[in-house]
């Protein structure tokens, strides 16, 4: 009979670096879609062009203010996580990295 294997399990550091890195990645697209959200405010039904107004303008500044704030805190985030990691090798030793 063929041996049971447990599950997989990623080590919390590696898994938490990953997803950082996914959420900069989906980031853009996120932010893509909100700096599109004045484009369904106006237009058929009102007197207003779509889109138009300081409201539309205003909120693509936000949305870009807060595309800026969001990259560089997920950017710090996953450089303090890279600096500790480094850490934690340095402290094992050189053999502890497990190299590739």
């Amino acid at each position: 009979m063929a041996e049971r294997r447990g599950p997989l399990y990623l080590a919390r550091a590696s898994y938490r670096r990953r997803r950082l890195i996914d959420a900069l990645r989906l980031l853009p697209f996120l932010m893509f879609g909100l700096w599109l959200l004045p484009l369904l405010w106006g237009g058929e039904g009102t007197d207003q062009p779509v889109g138009a107004g300081a409201r539309a303008f205003l909120h693509v500044f936000v949305v870009w203010a807060l595309g800026l704030v969001a990259a560089a805190l997920l950017t710090r985030r996953l450089s303090q996580g890279e600096a500790a990691t480094e850490r934690v090798t340095a402290q094992k030793g050189p053999d502890a990295g497990g190299g590739r």
